[in-house]
């Protein structure tokens, strides 16, 4: 049996090769979970107050209707901007919630809800602490968020 060669180049550029395909994939993820944004509860409003009391937060909620433009504006740039991301994901339980579709009907009626898009902040037990009406950039929410909080 004859020894194999092994061709250094060969087997230098492979691992070369490897290790930046390697490398490529973690930052592709890492800007996937990044670029993410706000993450909304998808539960029953009544599991999210209990899971608000259980962690000691505040809910945010977006109440927005498929048809109405501001409410698809938000959802495709404020709500994934990074630091709004952040704040939100970390101090509050996110609900989005269509005020034309089953539950949402009676909590807009609730919160009185009369434009749209309509973000309100909730204290744990689902009291409306503030409320702002019509599209907001990242930092305009952030402020919003950070004047109701005091965080």
């Amino acid at each position: 049996m004859k020894p194999v060669k092994i061709n250094t180049y060969a087997l230098f550029f492979s691992l070369f090769f490897l290790g930046l395909i390697s490398s490529i994939s973690v930052k592709a993820q890492q800007n996937s979970s990044e670029n993410t944004g706000i993450i909304f509860s998808n539960l029953a409003f009544k599991k999210v107050i209990e899971t608000a009391k259980t962690g000691h937060k505040k809910i945010f909620v977006d109440a927005y209707a498929t048809w109405c433009a501001p409410c698809k504006q938000l959802q495709k740039t404020t709500f994934k901007d990074a630091k709004a991301a952040a704040y939100f994901n970390k101090n509050f339980i996110n609900v989005s919630i269509d005020v034309e579709k089953g539950e949402g009907v009676e909590l807009t009626k609730k919160w009185q809800v009369d434009g749209l898009p309509t973000l309100l902040i909730l204290d744990e037990n689902g009291s409306v602490l503030a409320n702002h009406t019509g599209y907001l950039d990242g930092g305009g929410l952030l402020e919003f968020a950070k004047e109701t909080t005091g965080k």
